[in-house]
Parts: structure tokens; sequence; C-alpha cells
């Protein structure tokens, strides 16, 4: 009579780790109902988007008067974001995102006259005028750049959240990125090390529907981007990015996921892009009534704009005052980057590694 071969232990190691991967995938989090904003955090919401949409509107200005030098990303449209999500954070944990970066770098806090004087490459810059645009830093913001290399901020995001886990600081690490990013093959292997050794990473993808001028449908094959970390069992929801109560909900339930030790977690933030990918790119790819369109029906600022007034928490002349107040600010800190002295050539190799 034939026997009845023995299960090996590692077989049996198998059907348990099966089991587990099972579980965990049941227990994946959904997507939580917008946050109810209090009449303050609306118009702190308010505030702080606006704020980043002037400083990209005048650093688009100044591009074109030759102030900004290279390649130059703007942020105009995706504010809610990072707004939303810095919301969701606590002081300690950390930032690091790719060359559309302007907006992280504002709502993190760094003073607007640092970041636009390193725009126009001047010595009172956040990098001292050496980064430009893509290349900015404040370990006092605990804001980690900056990076022109395509999902190249994703490895050292995920590099980030495992010193918070080998410390066991209780702080987590927000990796921002692209769709376009999201094709690249360094993300897949921050994916493995973060899920095997539960990192505390949230995975942001800021999904604007073009990488750089091709729409995602043409260049990727999974556009649902909040499925990207299936494979490695880490789960992923999918959030409004063009409402910022709906970014802070889902930032929220994030760091929770984090800080309760279940590993890494991925946020799709639908978002949109009013300009093209860089302030050389004409964005020819698509047509002038899709863009008109997502501005009249999805706008973030607006939106709040018009929640703030339906409620009558505020009219048309307090939040005209804040634009101004924030337009003040902005304009000083394009003069002081337009006349700040730009970097003694001595100083051409310092903080240059060789």
């Amino acid at each position: 009579m034939a026997r009845k071969p023995k299960s090996s232990p590692n077989s049996a190691k198998s059907k348990s780790s099966s089991g587990k991967l099972k579980a965990r995938a049941a227990a994946a989090p959904k997507t939580p109902e917008p946050a109810d904003f209090t009449k303050e955090q609306e118009i702190e919401a308010y505030r702080n988007m606006l704020m980043i949409r002037r400083f990209e509107e005048k650093a688009g200005q100044l591009y074109g008067m030759g102030y900004i030098g290279g390649f130059c990303h703007l942020y105009i449209g995706q504010e809610a974001v990072v707004t939303g999500m810095q919301a969701a954070i606590s002081e300690g944990d950390q930032v690091i995102t790719s060359y559309r970066d302007h907006g992280h770098m504002l709502a993190c806090g760094m003073d607007p006259k640092g970041v636009m004087a390193e725009l126009t490459g001047r010595k009172s810059g956040y990098s001292h005028g050496k980064g430009g645009s893509m290349h900015m830093f404040s370990k006092e913001k605990n804001f980690y750049g900056g990076h022109g290399i395509v999902g190249g901020q994703v490895s050292l995001g995920t590099g980030l959240a495992f010193a918070n886990h080998y410390r066991d600081n209780d702080k987590v690490c927000l990796t921002y990125f692209g769709d376009g990013a999201s094709n690249q093959g360094q993300v897949y292997e921050s994916f493995n090390m973060a899920e095997l050794w539960k990192l505390p990473c949230i995975y942001v993808i800021e999904n604007n529907r073009y990488a750089m001028g091709t729409s995602v449908v043409r260049s990727s094959a999974l556009t649902e981007f909040s499925k990207r970390g299936s494979s490695f069992n880490i789960p992923g929801i999918e959030v409004d990015g063009m409402d910022v109560r709906a970014v802070k909900s889902a930032g929220e339930l994030a760091v929770e996921w984090c800080r309760s030790g279940k590993g890494p977690i991925i946020l799709e933030m639908q978002t949109y892009r009013y300009r093209g990918h860089s302030m050389s790119d004409p964005a020819k790819y698509r047509s002038k009534d899709e863009v008109q369109k997502m501005r009249a029906e999805s706008d973030p600022v607006e939106q709040v704009r018009q929640r703030l007034i339906a409620k009558k928490w505020a009219d048309d002349a307090d939040l005209k005052a804040i634009d101004k107040g924030i337009r003040a600010v902005v304009g000083e800190a394009a003069d002081f980057a337009q006349k700040a002295p730009e970097p003694d050539a001595s100083e051409l190799y310092t903080d240059v590694y060789l």
C-alpha cells in the first residue's frame, strides 16, 4: 500500500505563511470618508493651499523673466495632497519627494524666502544656491529632498522608514512619487523590503494622470496605482487628491496603520496638474478643454473657498484679505530672491562630494 507522503516542515511553514497572507489581505483598510473640517481647519487649509498656488505662479513668472534657470516643475493643481497629508502627520515625521517639490517644502513650513532664493541660485537658498528647483533640503523641517532621478527618492524614503523602525521612535516617513515613477524597478525593490521588515513608510503616489507627456493609460499596464503593492501584500487605497478633507482622512488612517506596526501602506492620490511637466513643456498632448474642466469642477483651492462661503464662515472680503496677505509674502520672497547675492566662486566645491 502506498504511503501518504509526510509534509515537510517547509510545507507546513508555507501553509502557515499563506494563511497569514490571506488574513493580512483581509484586514486591508477601506478608503475613509472625508474629514469633517471645523471653520479653523478650513481656513488653514485654504491659506496653506493658496500659499502654494501663489508661490508657484510667481516662480513661473520669474522663470519666464530668466531669474530661474534649469528645470522648474510647478505644483499648481495638486495643492490638496501635501496640505492634507501634512495635517495628518506629527512633529518629527519625515517627508521626501521628487523634483515637483516646492509645494512639499512650503507645506513642511520651510521659509518661502529660502525656497525662492534657492530657485534663483542664491547663497541664502536652502542648498546655498547649488541645488536649484529639484534639490533642496531642510533637516530642521524633516524634509529630505527634492530628487531629480525619477523614482530615486523611493529607496531613500524606505531607508528613512528603516531608520525609524531600527530606532523604534514611532515616526513615519511620507514617501511621495508620481504615476510615472511607479514603473521604476527600485520602487518594487523598496516595496519588498518595506513589507518584509514592516517599515513605517507611507507611499504617496501622486497620480496626476500624465507621466511627463504620456497619459497613464498609454504607459501603465495597471492604472489602479493603489494596487501596485499587491504582489508584496502592501495594502493601498484610492483617494480624491483634489479634496483636502479626503486626503487628511486617508492620511490619518495611513499614519495609524504604520504607527501600529502593520508595515507600509500605499495612498494613490487622484490629482491633476494644470501646467506642463515642467516650464519647458507646452503640454500639447492634452486638450485645453480637459484642463479647464478640471479647474471648473475639481480645483482644490476653489472647493474650500466655496465651502467657507456656503457655511458663512467667510465672505469674499475675508478671502480677498487672506489672498492679499499671501501675495505680499510671496512678493517679498521674490524680491529677496532677486536681490540676494550669489554664492562666491570660492565655494564652488564646498558641500560637494567628488
